[in-house]
């Protein structure tokens, strides 16, 4: 008899789909290809310079070995005070761990909370790693679906239909990746009720928090409920607002009880993030945030170019997000599945685009306007040229 060589948890198991297209997109790029790449979910901006300075600083004062697991004191007592400033709710360092990304952030969480058979609310479309690691904590994902005509704002109607006895866990993401669309602060606080009264743990991924473009302002669900901080985790990180994704540190803040079962769990996996990126992290979130303002202008310039530019073209329709730096096209009047069309965008026009089905939908794909404005436009032609050329419809 053969052994079972890989457990029935990751059966089924599939890498990233976005990460997948950014390694095929780089493959044809090494291969010469004139590609327009929509597919990353990274900002294209260089981390700043006083960052990187004090991560050369933390390794010319050999600030080299392990760390404490959850994290440097210093970076800590930084993440809290940045919480309690900005969410109203006071956090002390020992409420905080620094992880190895966001994703592991969520990851921990997820392992110390669940058990067998308890379910998770993940709202659709979500991100695609959400049901990957509800999978990984043995327990399931319950996915309620939003409709893009109330820009995919979370129903707490839905919410309270769903609700069985096994439910544990409530998952929000706000801004939103795929649509780049803020929770309305009523409908958070609809959430937290719903929460409060049949004492959910709240999982709340803010990783974009600070990329949002005027007028709109993020809500994290704990600055409309305090008394939800009792048991809800909120995770963010430096990878997005500073353009530090490669250097690998993400936060959560929550229960004393439930953070100090994370620090024991990440200490058997993987110990302490990287030393030097903690203290580039610390300089990132201690620092100015001239270069954050900078960036968001920025994208919102790309974000105006890219969804008008693709609300002008037959066949394609595109709400306007209000954060991150993704937009979320409707493609389904071109008659095929979004893979398909993503496909035969790449191979046609070499434009790449990641499509929906990773993150719940058949019908749209998932374009970055973490590109420059040229790229933008090129790539509208691209896709212009597609659609009189190539498009399964005529229109």
């Amino acid at each position: 008899m053969t052994a079972q060589l890989v457990a029935d948890r990751f059966r089924g198991l599939e890498t990233s789909p976005t990460l997948a297209l950014v390694a095929k997109a780089a493959a044809l790029r090494q291969a010469g290809k004139p590609l327009i790449d929509f597919s990353a979910g990274e900002p294209d901006f260089p981390t700043p310079e006083a960052i990187k300075r004090a991560a050369v600083k933390a390794i010319e004062e050999n600030r080299t070995k392990y760390t404490p697991v959850a994290g440097v004191a210093e970076l800590r007592a930084a993440i809290a005070t940045q919480l309690t400033h900005r969410l109203g709710v006071a956090y002390e360092p020992s409420r905080v761990i620094v992880s190895c990304g966001a994703k592991q952030a969520l990851y921990n969480a997820l392992q110390v909370i669940c058990q067998p058979g308890d379910e998770v609310m993940v709202f659709k479309p979500y991100w695609v790693s959400y049901p990957p690691l509800v999978q990984l904590a043995g327990a399931k994902a319950v996915v309620i679906e939003t409709r893009e005509a109330e820009r995919f704002q979370p129903d707490p109607d839905a919410v309270e239909e769903a609700l069985t006895e096994a439910t544990k866990v409530l998952i929000l993401n706000s801004p939103a990746n795929p649509t780049g669309m803020l929770i309305e602060r009523q409908r958070l606080e609809q959430l937290a009720q719903i929460a409060l009264e049949h004492e959910l743990v709240v999982l709340s991924d803010e990783i974009y928090d600070q990329l949002v473009f005027p007028p709109h302002k993020a809500v994290s669900i704990v600055q409309v409920e305090p008394r939800l901080a009792s048991h809800a985790v909120v995770v963010n990180g430096v990878s997005k607002t500073y353009s530090m994704t490669g250097w690998r540190i993400g936060y959560a803040a929550g229960p004393q009880a439930l953070i100090e079962a994370m620090v024991a769990f990440q200490s058997h996996s993987t110990s302490n993030p990287t030393s030097i990126s903690q203290y580039a992290a610390l300089a990132a979130i201690t620092g100015h945030h001239q270069e954050v303002e900078t960036m968001v202008k920025e994208f919102q310039q790309r974000r105006d170019a890219l969804v008008n530019g693709l609300n002008q073209l037959p066949g394609l329709s595109c709400p306007i997000p209000e954060g991150a730096f993704y937009a979320w096209c409707n493609i389904s009047q071109l008659g095929q599945s979004a893979a398909t069309i993503a496909a035969r965008w790449l191979d046609d026009a070499l434009v790449a685009v990641v499509p929906g089905e990773g993150f719940g939908s058949n019908d749209h794909v998932r374009l970055s306007f973490a590109t420059s404005r040229a790229m933008i436009e090129e790539g509208l032609t691209r896709l212009t040229r597609w659609l009189r050329n190539f498009a399964p419809q005529n229109f």
